[in-house]
């Protein structure tokens, strides 16, 4: 059976700019980093925010999967467009966090903004990856 989910994909142009944006501008921790000369140079590259260990995001560049060149050509479209899906980090507080990744240079697509579930800001990656700030809040359970 199914016990936990403990990597997810990102899709980056490349593994050096995508390695320095998560550890220097986002204080990701690199949990590895391995290249397999047997797989032809393929790198496994992971990172995770500070502490968390039971998930790791791989940075993956398009060209190291197994597909036809069109189909990489329009991955690699599809992610520059930040139409690849992102992820959600938590954060405690979204405004604090955000000036301080705009102090990093980390470019914001938008700005801190007070929604049902808390305090929501967007930021794009260099490969064009949208993520997200999340700041929960927490609410009372509704009465049905």
């Amino acid at each position: 059976m199914l016990k936990a989910v403990s990597h997810v994909n990102i899709w980056v142009r490349d593994q050096d700019e995508a390695l320095a944006f998560y550890t220097e501008k986002l204080g990701c921790e690199v949990r590895e980093d391995v290249t397999i000369e047997e797989m032809g140079g393929f790198r496994w590259l992971t990172v995770s925010p500070p502490g968390q260990t039971d998930l790791a995001m791989i940075l993956m560049v398009p060209d190291s999967m197994p597909a036809s060149p069109e189909t990489i050509a329009k991955l690699k479209e599809v992610v520059a467009q930040g139409a690849a899906g992102g992820m959600i980090f938590e954060v405690d507080d979204c405004r604090a966090t955000a000036e301080e990744l705009k102090r990093r240079g980390v470019e914001f697509t938008q700005e801190p903004v007070e929604q049902f579930y808390g305090i929501d800001a967007g930021i794009r990656d260099p490969s064009g990856n949208q993520h997200r700030l999340v700041q929960r809040v927490m609410q009372p359970a509704q009465q049905g």
